[in-house]
C-alpha cells in the first residue's frame, strides 16, 4: 500500500527558502513520476512541478526559476527546493505519484507560510 509523507513546510519570510521533503513506501518509487502540488486557502488544488522516472522535470510557469524537483530513487524520496519564496506560494504542498492507479490518493501535506 502506497504511502506517502511530506516534511519541511514551515513560516518564511518573503524572499527566504525552504526545501520540501516526501518520503514513499509502499511502492517500486524509482518507476514512477512524481509530482508535487499545492492548494492555497479558498483555491483549487494545482500541480506545479513534475518529474519523470528518467529525471526530467517540468514547473508551472508561477514558480519556474524559482523551484526545483528533484528525487533520490535509493532512499525513495523526493524534494521540492523553494527559493525567493513569494506570499502567493503560501499553501499546503503535496507530493504524488503520476500515475492512474494513484490518483485518488493523498497525504496529509505539509504548510507553507510565507509573511512577513
Amino acid at each position: 500500500q502506497v504511502r506517502l509523507v511530506e516534511s519541511g513546510g514551515g513560516l518564511v519570510q518573503p524572499g527566504g527558502s525552504l526545501r520540501l521533503s516526501c518520503t514513499a513506501s509502499g511502492i517500486n518509487f524509482r518507476l514512477y513520476k512524481m509530482d508535487w502540488y499545492r492548494q492555497a486557502p479558498g483555491k483549487e488544488r494545482e500541480l506545479i512541478a513534475t518529474i519523470t522516472d528518467g529525471g526530467d522535470t517540468n514547473y508551472q510557469d508561477s514558480v519556474k526559476g524559482r523551484f526545483t524537483i528533484s528525487r533520490n530513487n535509493v532512499y525513495n524520496k523526493l524534494f521540492l527546493q523553494m527559493d525567493q519564496l513569494k506570499p502567493e506560494d503560501t499553501a499546503v504542498y503535496y507530493c504524488h505519484v503520476g500515475a492512474p492507479r494513484y490518483t485518488n490518493y493523498w497525504a496529509r501535506g505539509t504548510q507553507v507560510t510565507v509573511s512577513s
